[in-house]
């Protein structure tokens, strides 16, 4: 009978956990936004002109801040604040430096000044 009663328990106790976990959690609110990301990448500066047609970011969150470390020998970009434009996209924001960084779950766009330094990419998963 106690183990009738103890397995009963796990199971209620099982059911109401899942059953409180949101299923409209925004895909926003979480870090959809990091992984990998693939397809054509660049990069800009007084002495380098680098472009990779089949390159990879790796995009990461540190904080309220993204990093976006690139293949092909290209600098990282770090630091790249973003606010949310809707329910499943990000937009970069009050970084020092100019341009447009859109991010979704599916794909991520670049194009991005910072200190005469250029990135680019169009990139998807």
């Amino acid at each position: 009978m106690k183990l009738t009663l103890k397995i009963v328990g796990v199971l209620l106790l099982s059911a109401f956990l899942m059953g409180s976990c949101s299923k409209d959690t925004d895909p926003a609110d979480v870090d959809v936004f990091a992984g990998t990301f693939r397809g054509k990448i660049g990069y800009t500066d007084a002495e380098k002109n680098i472009s990779q047609d089949n390159g990879s970011i790796f995009v990461t969150k540190v904080g309220t801040r993204y990093d976006f470390r690139f293949s092909d020998g290209i600098p990282d970009l770090t630091g790249v604040q973003f606010e949310r434009k809707d329910d499943n996209t990000m937009v970069s924001v009050g970084s020092d430096g100019t341009g447009l960084i859109t991010i979704n779950k599916d794909k991520l766009v670049i194009g991005f000044t910072r200190s005469g330094r250029s990135w680019s990419a169009d990139c998807g998963r």
